[in-house]
């Protein structure tokens, strides 16, 4: 049954967390199996990857890596509409990403030291997508084009093709994108395989995006080898409305993550104990016509809720609690509410600005910080691409260099003394 709470409950800060913890099922024990396609791909290579695809996506590979003829082929079914679509979305994404980028900086300090940072794109990365007819190549877009921007030289996209199914738009979505090799390989052994590489497949540095969770482990114990982007959970979505929106508007952006998962999370918060009441009878129509009921209907009957404050300023620190991935605030001048808000990948400012429009279109990338990780971290962008090197130059026989010499004593350390007192 979806909660239902009011912050004026005595019990209302326990009740709220265990509504955020309803998701924590006991997960299944793939660490084990995942350490073992690690290493089999390590001592195998190739042969693995390809004993894998067959076992597991029932196909015979021939060849790891798609020909050019192939990517073109693949691109080329792709509907027009769509593929219009994404590259609308391309350009956004790309216009939002290139604004991001940040500038090398450099200056002279009172003591005369030069200081300051500089910037340098990954030399690799690896996207991982998943695969068949599930697939979103939206996704292909928000995760290749920051890398893109950031000046990453070689961006190398692994998607699976499960019996032998090729999504022609994840295909023409990387080449909008400017993905420069794809590779038919998925699960823990592609993740593998990007890590640690094989006679097909040089690795990468970093690996990025979303996928089941043998892929989320490998991730896991890839990461030292590799930098990753996240451990991603199941989608989530805060809406704080006021009575002024329509009841269906409002269902419909809830169900719109519930629809992903069945352990997704969509969360209503609102003033006015009636317009609950209204939203919660429209997902109800909403789940009798939508074509992933089943799914939504699970998510929002056993993770969500619908939380009564008194006033809006009251779901602030409700916010920051729950720290959702993404929050919509569709309410009357949410830039009056948006600054106080500090736990939260993305927030849509405005009851005409649906979260969805940020899945596809808007420009920010979609890929965000789940299951309250939003208090420690942000949203995939052009930084996570990028390397910040500090520049530090003394000059001659600077004061610093002794009074650095006297911590070097203090700390024991001899060599380190001496390299600082032979300069001054």
């Amino acid at each position: 049954m979806t909660a239902r709470l009011n912050s004026r409950q005595p019990d209302f800060d326990s009740a709220l967390m265990a509504l955020l913890n309803s998701r924590n099922v006991g997960a299944s024990d793939v660490a084990s199996v995942v350490k073992g396609i690690i290493a089999d791909v390590r001592a195998r290579g190739d042969a693995a990857l390809v004993e894998y695809t067959k076992k597991f996506d029932h196909v015979i590979l021939k060849s790891l890596r798609m020909s050019d003829a192939q990517i073109e082929a693949a691109a080329a079914a792709c509907a027009p509409d769509v593929r219009a679509s994404l590259e609308v979305a391309a350009e956004r994404i790309r216009a939002y990403h290139t604004a991001q980028k940040p500038n090398n900086h450099q200056y002279v300090d009172d003591a005369g030291v030069t200081l300051g940072w500089q910037y340098a794109p990954l030399e690799s990365v690896g996207i991982y997508v998943p695969g068949g007819k599930a697939s979103y190549p939206s996704s292909v877009l928000m995760n290749a084009i920051p890398a893109v921007v950031a000046g990453v030289s070689r961006i190398v996209m692994v998607v699976p093709t499960p019996n032998g199914e090729i999504n022609a738009a994840v295909i023409a979505a990387a080449k909008i994108a400017g993905v420069h090799e794809i590779y038919t390989i998925g699960g823990a052994q592609a993740v593998a395989a990007l890590a640690y590489g094989a006679a097909s497949i040089a690795p990468v540095v970093k690996i990025v995006g979303p996928g089941n969770a043998y892929v989320a482990e490998a991730k896991r114990q890839v990461y030292g080898q590799v930098g990753i982007d996240t451990i991603a959970g199941p989608s989530e979505i805060l809406v704080v409305a006021d009575a002024k929106n329509p009841p269906t508007w409002i269902a419909a952006d809830l169900l719109s993550q519930a629809e992903h998962d069945e352990l997704a999370q969509s969360i209503l918060i609102t003033t006015d104990a009636g317009f609950a009441d209204a939203v919660a009878r429209e997902v109800d129509a909403l789940l009798a016509v939508l074509p992933k009921a089943t799914i939504a209907r699970a998510s929002w009957q056993n993770h969500g809720g619908i939380i009564v404050v008194d006033t809006l300023t009251d779901a602030l620190p409700v916010i920051a609690t729950i720290a959702p991935e993404h929050l919509m605030l569709a309410v009357d001048a949410p830039e009056k509410l948006s600054p106080h808000v500090r736990n939260a990948g993305a927030i849509f400012l405005g009851r005409h600005t649906p979260e969805a429009v940020g899945d596809y279109i808007a420009g920010p990338s979609h890929v965000l910080p789940t299951s309250r990780a939003a208090r420690f971290s942000s949203g995939l962008s052009v930084f996570d691409f990028i390397n910040r090197t500090s520049l530090i130059g003394s000059p001659e026989k600077s004061p610093l260099l002794q009074q650095a010499a006297i911590l070097a004593d203090a700390e024991g350390l001899a060599a380190h003394a001496i390299s600082l007192r032979l300069r001054t």
